[in-house]
């Protein structure tokens, strides 16, 4: 497997539009793993698969699936090959970032829910800013200092234990809306979440705005909030 597993580039729109925001301080890489119900297990009781940002954007290009599911892959038949890889790029990634004179910066789950902090990499790495959006609460709580975390809503019933401990916290928690983005969601002031994460992972307790893309668009279920409802209801 000689494939690099880091986008450092920003290929993903996402990461490309945060390593602009951060002016030159930080440099972004992210990972892109083939979401499953092993590397993302909230997705489900959050009825968020369908929905899945996996469509957005480049990803649904055939040579983009193919790549991210051979690494999801990967990790999935040899974990222990799989983090060596990523341990080798992390720290190449860190001395770039060194020679260039910017901070590095990591989100490791540009699709997936792993909770790299089990596998030692934030801990490993402290001079290596990480950051996710989270699906299990109880991840948010448990991480290392230079790994922090925003928790993604879904409005899904056997979800909402997960979004009640996740509001008990100054976490940032994001929220992916069709229609006008509303000023206000869960008593929280909402944000443009489309620009950087950077500027979400450290807004405090704020809804991180996101506009549904991908199968988003369309998707009926939970995960998705429709604000034309919620403006008619009212």
């Amino acid at each position: 497997m000689t494939n690099n597993l880091l986008d450092r580039t920003g290929g993903n729109t996402k990461l490309g539009k945060t390593n602009k925001s951060a002016g030159g301080v930080y440099r972004v890489a992210g990972l892109s793993l083939m979401p499953s119900d092993t590397l993302c297990p909230a997705r489900l009781l959050a009825e968020c698969a369908k929905a899945c940002l996996e469509s957005a954007g480049r990803g649904r290009m055939q040579n983009v699936i193919d790549g991210r599911q051979r690494k999801a892959d990967w990790f999935a038949s040899d974990p222990e090959s799989f983090l060596a890889q990523l341990r080798r790029e992390l720290f190449n990634f860190i001395k770039t970032c060194d020679r260039q004179g910017v901070k590095p910066a990591a989100r490791l789950n540009v699709l997936s829910d792993v909770p790299w902090e089990r596998h030692g990499i934030p801990q490993e790495f402290p001079e290596l800013f990480m950051y996710d959006y989270t699906k299990l609460a109880h991840r948010l709580a448990r991480t290392p200092d230079n790994y922090k975390l925003m928790f993604s809503y879904s409005g899904a019933q056997a979800y909402q234990n997960q979004v009640k401990t996740a509001l008990k916290t100054d976490v940032p928690i994001s929220a992916v809306f069709r229609g006008p983005m509303p000023a206000e969601f869960l008593g929280r002031r909402v944000i443009d979440g489309d620009a950087s994460d950077l500027v979400n992972v450290m807004a405090g307790p704020v809804i991180v705005g996101l506009q549904a893309k991908g199968k988003a668009k369309t998707d009926e279920g939970a995960f998705v909030v429709d604000t034309r409802i919620i403006a008619r209801a009212a």
